[in-house]
């Protein structure tokens, strides 16, 4: 049974995008799609037109989402 994995082969080396195959050794087809830009993620910020108009429902001492969710590349 073949199953497909989503990578990128970037200076010899593999990036597994999602997960990675659970096998020690296999025999691979590889299949090169045409080279494009990875897509870049626009940071959110905080609407400044609602600006004063909002009101904080939940604690501000602690996150909503964890620190592990948050994007910290912008």
């Amino acid at each position: 049974m073949l199953k497909s994995y989503e990578a990128i082969y970037e200076n010899g080396k593999i990036v597994w995008l999602v997960d990675r195959p659970s096998v020690h050794s296999a025999r691979v087809v590889v299949t090169v799609l045409a080279e494009t830009l990875l897509p870049t993620t626009k940071c959110r910020t905080f609407p400044t037109e609602l600006a004063g108009t909002v009101q904080i429902l939940g604690d501000i001492v602690s996150p909503i989402i964890d620190g592990e969710d948050w994007d910290r590349s912008c």
